[in-house]
């Protein structure tokens, strides 16, 4: 894979957002404003988008691999597990 060197250091996200149409599943990937807030039954969410990436449906199972072995060897090499 090439990379154009301004896209290099990526950008920072601590929340991100999945949905998807018939033809493509799109993540958000954004930093919190502000801490999130309770509001009736809902969480409210001050964010700003700092990254949007489309793709399609069958990459969405490629990923969803790829993160379990990259967590798996985050895992064993930290000795950290994150509570969920």
């Amino acid at each position: 894979m090439n990379m154009p060197p301004d896209q290099a250091p990526g950008a920072y996200a601590d929340f991100v957002r999945a949905w998807h149409t018939k033809d493509v599943f799109v993540l958000d990937f954004a930093n919190l404003v502000e801490p999130p807030r309770a509001e009736d039954d809902a969480v409210i969410l001050n964010a700003t988008v700092v990254s949007r990436v489309r793709i399609p449906p069958d990459q969405v199972f490629e990923l969803m691999k790829a993160l379990e072995q990259q967590l798996t060897m985050w895992e064993n090499e930290t000795g950290k597990r994150k509570s969920v």
